[in-house]
């Protein structure tokens, strides 16, 4: 591409075949059990409809990228599945990820420091969630969404795991802004990890009522290490994994609280019986600290962003998150 594009990351997978993932290495359903059985089930509908959503602005992309319509030159290449039509891919080195050029991204809401800050386009921090750079990184971050996003709207409502999937978004895209600023980004996987931020956090505060909770503990750490490590390869906004998966992190600790086991039957009991109190201490105390720290964290992240600030200023070392340099590649002063 004309300018490099940062795609935020592949799939949220497992490392193994273990009894906890399913056959396509993703993170199962059933990784842990609810013991209450008075816990109540909603039908997923927000998940898939984001799905489609992501889905259908690809598509639309690249009907307005009309690559057979660009000048390519015999360096570049031709098009990628030119049967296609206005719906061919960018040549592979424009876009080794099958899709749009780097304009028509930027065109659709691509994440850009220089847009955002100088000219004052703060919407491009939501719009790029919706964005992907090819059709890879489409169906890697979907059957992601898919896989842990069904299962968290099915235990805690559509309501909830949207506020979890649009915040955590934000906040990887609020991060990325203020550490990488001569390149775009686009993709949902800041919002990925925000919700499995928030599996690892509701698995904590709700560690009363469920069963296998070690195990799953285990797998969550192996999953989110995994990927996290994975974002040190280059050409990955790892920055958004990370600002997504600490957003998300949090707001598990605030949204997705279980009332202690038996507080629903507990009118069936002889007055001054069964659980008294429907949370405990520490649940209280986790929605506390993590108000407080959503509040102070995203207020001195925008307050950083919009006043120009250049987050490698104020840590030196924060760019080996992003990017680790090797004798196979190199990476620049912006981390990637």
């Amino acid at each position: 591409m004309s300018r490099e594009d940062i795609e935020r990351g592949g799939g949220v997978k497992s490392s193994g075949s273990n009894n906890n993932s399913n056959r396509n290495g993703y993170l199962s359903t059933s990784t842990y059990v609810i013991e209450d059985a008075e816990a109540h089930y909603w039908t997923s509908w927000l998940v898939p409809m984001f799905v489609v959503a992501n889905v259908v602005i690809f598509v639309v992309m690249m009907y307005i990228n009309n690559c057979p319509k660009h000048l390519h030159t015999r360096f570049e290449g031709k098009c990628v599945a030119r049967f296609l039509g206005r719906f061919s891919f960018e040549p592979l080195k424009d876009n080794p990820l099958f899709g749009p050029s780097s304009a028509t991204l930027q065109r659709f809401g691509a994440l850009e420091w220089t847009k955002v800050v100088h000219e004052h386009q703060g919407w491009r921090l939501i719009s790029c969630l919706w964005l992907h750079a090819g059709i890879i990184h489409l169906l890697a971050n979907m059957l992601s969404l898919v896989f842990i996003g069904i299962r968290l709207e099915q235990q805690f409502g559509f309501v909830r795991v949207g506020i979890v999937y649009l915040l955590s978004g934000f906040g990887g895209s609020v991060l990325s802004s203020l550490f990488i600023r001569n390149n775009i980004s686009v993709g949902a996987s800041g919002a990925l990890f925000g919700l499995l931020g928030a599996m690892l956090s509701e698995l904590i505060t709700n560690w009363s009522i469920y069963t296998n909770k070690a195990a799953a503990l285990f797998t969550l750490l192996v999953i989110t290490a995994i990927n996290l490590a994975i974002g040190i390869l280059p050409h990955v906004d790892n920055f958004a994994h990370i600002g997504g998966f600490l957003s998300g992190f949090l707001l598990g600790f605030v949204l997705l609280l279980r009332s202690q086991y038996g507080w629903q039957g507990r009118r069936n009991l002889p007055s001054g019986g069964g659980v008294k109190s429907k949370l405990k201490a520490y649940q209280y105390a986790l929605w506390l600290v993590s108000v407080a720290l959503l509040i102070v964290g995203f207020t001195v992240a925008l307050v950083m962003l919009f006043k120009g600030e250049n987050g490698n200023d104020h840590c030196h070392w924060c760019h080996y998150l992003s990017c680790v340099p090797t004798s196979r590649w190199k990476c620049n002063e912006n981390n990637l």
